[in-house]
């Protein structure tokens, strides 16, 4: 099983198809347990959907799959912190874990912004794992961004 992708690798296989299709480079990854659950990239600009983010199709996908509207003692990989509209599905779909990889300092609601999580009015609080593989994360999105504006 040594070749079997992390979860993590394999979102940021799935962020670096976005970019080669011109979507910003996000990938996310839903597992149950070892079992990789669900998996999307951003599609925003293909389904012409501002919520098809990354994180909202994995977690729509997951949710289909187990068909019970919950992904209690699930975890959520993906390659940029959440937003605060993402941040509020992993709420309300109860992910345990959620890792994400590079922060996102201007619309970031997890460690930056809005720090949804840390809300009283939120009533699910997954733990968070922050900065897993950011290093090359970031270094997609840099490049993807410069190359817009090139």
């Amino acid at each position: 099983m040594t070749d079997a992708l992390s979860p993590m690798d394999l979102a940021l296989s799935l962020a670096r198809e976005a970019a080669e299709l011109g979507e910003a480079p996000v990938g996310a990854v839903v597992m149950e347990g070892a079992r990789v659950l669900a998996a999307s990239r951003n599609r925003m600009q293909a389904l012409c959907d501002p919520t098809a983010h990354a994180e909202m199709l994995a977690i729509r996908e997951a949710l289909s799959i187990r068909g019970t509207g919950r992904l209690d003692g699930c975890d959520l990989y993906v390659t940029l912190e959440p937003c605060a509209m993402c941040a509020g599905a992993i709420a309300h779909a109860r992910l345990r874990r959620v890792y994400f990889a590079a922060e996102d300092t201007k619309a970031g609601a997890v460690e930056n912004g809005v720090r949804l999580f840390e809300q009283p009015t939120c009533h699910h609080r997954p733990e968070i794992i922050g900065g897993v593989s950011a290093s090359r994360a970031e270094a997609m999105l840099v490049d993807f961004f410069r190359k817009l504006r090139e």
